[in-house]
């Protein structure tokens, strides 16, 4: 896929989720998929499975993928959008079961409000499934307004469980 450069490069943080099919290879292909958009993949969480949010359906596994990158934020969410689709998400229910689900967490310390993307993610401090993974790659990562994340999350994650270490996404 062809997106176009930039000649700035900002550290990014993504979810990535799935419950539909093989979700622990949903997830290892999604971060193939990323790494060729974004050669410089500087980490990758453990899998964490877990409860989801929204309507009854199968349980989540999530993680977190860090990156550098040089693509503009717009051109990273539609090439993420287009990683989802070739990996079938389809977009039927707000909340509901899908085979990948992409979020652009924190994109450098910008703070995005247009119509088609926010960053810091909207509900970035209020998803354990976000915050552990994420965590678990940067300890002492702040928001763009300052404030630690760490501050954000609970000592005890309720329906976060370890599924898999990060060597199940790479290599």
């Amino acid at each position: 896929m062809t997106v176009p450069r930039s000649d700035r490069v900002a550290r990014v943080y993504i979810g990535l989720g799935s419950n539909l099919g093989d979700r622990l290879s949903n997830l290892r292909t999604a971060v193939e998929q990323l790494s060729s958009l974004m050669p410089q993949i500087v980490g990758v969480s453990s899998v964490y499975e877990t409860e989801p949010v929204g309507p009854e359906q199968p349980d989540y596994l999530n993680a977190v993928v860090c990156a550098d990158t040089d693509l503009a934020p717009e051109a990273l969410l539609a090439a993420m959008q287009q990683i989802e689709s070739k990996l079938g998400r389809t977009r039927m229910t707000r909340w509901g079961p899908r085979t990948i689900d992409l979020d652009l967490l924190l994109y450098g310390d910008q703070i995005i409000n247009s119509k088609d993307l926010k960053v810091p993610h909207p509900e970035i401090t209020n998803r354990a499934f976000v915050l552990v993974p994420l965590l678990e790659l940067q300890p002492g990562l702040n928001l763009p307004s300052g404030e630690a994340l760490a501050d954000f999350n609970r000592v005890e994650t309720p329906g976060v469980r370890l599924f898999a270490s990060p060597d199940a996404l790479v290599g």
